[in-house]
């Protein structure tokens, strides 16, 4: 941290006030107003936290601008090619990538807490055969609690060690349970002979009536799209996580409030809305008209998975799941997907049309995933359960992060409060 100082004048009263300029190891720096109200008796007002740091994380950077993103200062581009989702998954929870000896131990324990209680499978019973996945992975996620006693003391730091493992070893057997409830066939319990991917696709497909192998292609689909979307920085639900983990909840409690936010179609809800996007133009040749669709102010159309609140500049994880998706959809006997046309047409016109371009409208991460996934043969109220099964890792490490920092308090904006004025309780036959 440098000992520079920023001053803050109030117009208001000509007063001025001098508070630390907070710099990390790279990015740009941040005005520490913590003590902005007490010194000054005003608040500051930050709609969406658009210039807003809320905390200091060493987990995951982000440079919109250049279009960068590191995970634990390494390059998305360098993990996702190279590594497997344990391996990232371990970098992001301790901070370094693990040695073999390190990554084997890691990849047991995980293995090993993929079973769920017995019981957990009446409470599946109980949601209507048509429900959202989302709704059951929000709900059986933050039962958890109820099973686990042993090791949920938020200050213990082996009991949160502990709990971040159950997490992200239970996530993908939840999800693929919530799966299994919504088309009437039977759960599929985990084994502890395939790797983490392989028996997440596992539990989606099988059946007991016969053996079920998971594609090389398909089981590299997955771990590359899981290392994409494990973490992304402070985004509105690895920021949910921290704020009710802020105040003490216990962890299944937090991921669930995380998974409640991911839900929103303006989060993890994206790559559904490009993929009903996309069906709804239906064929390369109404591109050019839904194009003009989109520039059309008064029109409700929109195009998705197009922009980025952070990225101004092509996103890195779309660049690299553009590349694999050809091959990807080959493998699959998918190549002459409509939908995979369409978006790539999509593509061709908005990085070069004029109106994209100088708005910085680049294809996301979004844009891409949606196609994929449903090349694997998963449906589409899934997506955004598959995203929940991937950022769990990052939302589980932002929260040990968090309470691990001796500076942690309990988060608790302000506003700027527009009702009435005081006023007096008028008696019912006066009013």
């Amino acid at each position: 941290m440098a000992n520079e100082t920023t001053t803050i004048i109030n117009n208001a009263n000509g007063e001025s006030y001098e508070f630390p300029l907070r710099e990390g190891t790279i990015g740009p720096a941040a005005v520490d107003i913590s003590s902005l109200y007490k010194e000054a008796g005003i608040f500051t007002y930050d709609p969406g936290f658009m210039s807003t740091a809320s905390c200091h994380s060493a987990i995951t950077y982000i440079d919109g601008e250049q279009g960068v993103l590191l995970y634990r200062g390494y390059p998305i581009e360098q993990l996702a090619t190279k590594a497997s989702f344990l391996e990232v998954a371990y970098l992001l929870l301790y901070g370094e990538l693990p040695d073999e000896q390190s990554l084997v131990g890691f990849e047991t324990i995980i293995t090993r807490h993929t079973m769920l209680n017995e019981n957990l499978k009446n409470f599946l019973d109980g949601f209507h055969y048509d429900a959202h996945p989302m709704a059951m992975l929000v709900g059986v996620v933050g039962s958890l609690s109820a099973f686990y006693h042993d090791s949920l003391s938020v200050n213990e730091p082996r009991h949160r060690e502990i709990s971040a493992h159950r997490l992200i070893a239970k996530l993908p057997t939840i999800a693929a349970a919530a799966y299994k409830h919504s088309i009437g066939e039977p759960i599929m319990y985990p084994r502890n002979d395939l790797r983490y991917c392989a028996n997440f696709l596992h539990m989606m497909f099988a059946t007991p009536c016969e053996d079920y192998k998971p594609g090389l292609i398909a089981e590299k689909a997955m771990n590359l799209l899981f290392i994409l979307h494990a973490d992304h920085e402070q985004n509105a639900s690895t920021s949910t996580v921290r704020l009710a983990g802020s105040s003490g909840a216990n962890p299944f409690a937090c991921v669930a409030a995380g998974i409640a936010s991911l839900w929103g179609p303006a989060h993890g809800g994206a790559n559904e809305a490009v993929l009903d996007m996309l069906v709804e133009i239906g064929d390369v040749k109404n591109v050019q008209r839904y194009i003009e669709k989109a520039k059309d102010k008064d029109d409700p159309f929109r195009l998705m998975g197009f922009g980025h609140r952070v990225y101004k500049n092509y996103d890195p994880r779309a660049k690299i799941i553009r590349e694999v998706c050809h091959q990807v959809l080959e493998e699959l006997a998918d190549a002459d997907n409509p939908l995979f046309d369409l978006a790539m047409r999509l593509e061709e016109i908005a990085l070069s049309d004029d109106y994209f371009v100088e708005r910085k409208l680049y294809p996301n991460v979004d844009f891409y995933s949606g196609i994929i996934y449903r090349a694997l043969g998963i449906p589409r109220n899934m997506f955004t359960v598959m995203f929940a099964v991937a950022r769990t890792v990052g939302w589980v490490s932002h929260w040990m992060e968090m309470l691990s920092d001796s500076n942690n308090r309990i988060g608790r904006p302000r506003q700027i409060y527009c009702g009435p004025t005081q006023r007096d309780y008028v008696p019912i036959s006066k009013r």
